[in-house]
């Protein structure tokens, strides 16, 4: 005899990547848009101290080198097409062209290296010295981007651009490196089998 169907009983359907990614990416664009409006313009230049490379850096290790990098055009494109979304809501395609510029480009650029660093060539992560050495090379990567274009608008020297552009930032750069570990410790293995 036929057992009686249950139609109270649904079946959620699975997450898929597709479903992580549609969420991640633009959610990431968003998070770095919030970490720029917690700005503090540093002497003696004014690029400004924000939060935005803790959100860049923890979206190339929880979506991946691919994902990462479209959260970051994202992010760029949004803000260059007029939504205030860059450092002290400013817009547009001058920010790109001015002296904050290379750091936005190296927010892109950064992505793939910490994939590069810390997965093998079996998908898993390599562990917790693998994630800090991303995390630096990501930092690494966006001062090496930005601190030339800085050189390069303001017509400084490189020595110059470093000491504006690069040395006061070390601080809060170790302390959003900290932060960015122990999240990666947590979070980046379940993330490399379900979103990269």
């Amino acid at each position: 005899m036929a057992q009686p169907t249950d139609l109270t009983r649904t079946e959620n359907p699975p997450i898929t990547r597709a479903h992580l990614w549609a969420l991640g990416i633009p959610g990431f664009a968003l998070l770095t848009a919030l970490g720029a409006h917690i700005a503090i313009p540093l002497p003696p230049d004014g690029v400004p101290m924000t939060l935005q490379t803790l959100f860049v850096v923890l979206a190339a290790m929880c979506l991946g080198p691919r994902a990462g990098t479209l959260s970051m055009v994202l992010y760029i494109a949004a803000g260059m097409i007029g939504v205030p979304l860059f450092a002290e809501g400013e817009v547009g395609l001058a920010v790109i062209l001015g002296q904050t510029g290379g750091y936005l480009v190296g927010f892109v650029l950064c992505q793939p290296v910490v994939g590069l660093v810390v997965r093998r060539r079996d998908g898993s992560s390599r562990g917790w010295l693998a994630i800090v050495t991303a995390v630096l090379a990501a930092h690494a990567v966006v001062f090496a981007v930005g601190v030339p274009w800085l050189a390069v608008v303001r017509e400084f020297s490189l020595w110059r651009a470093i000491e504006g552009g690069m040395v006061p930032f070390l601080p809060g750069m170790v302390i959003k490196s900290i932060i960015a570990v122990l999240i990666g410790l947590v979070c980046m293995p379940w993330c490399m089998r379900r979103v990269w």
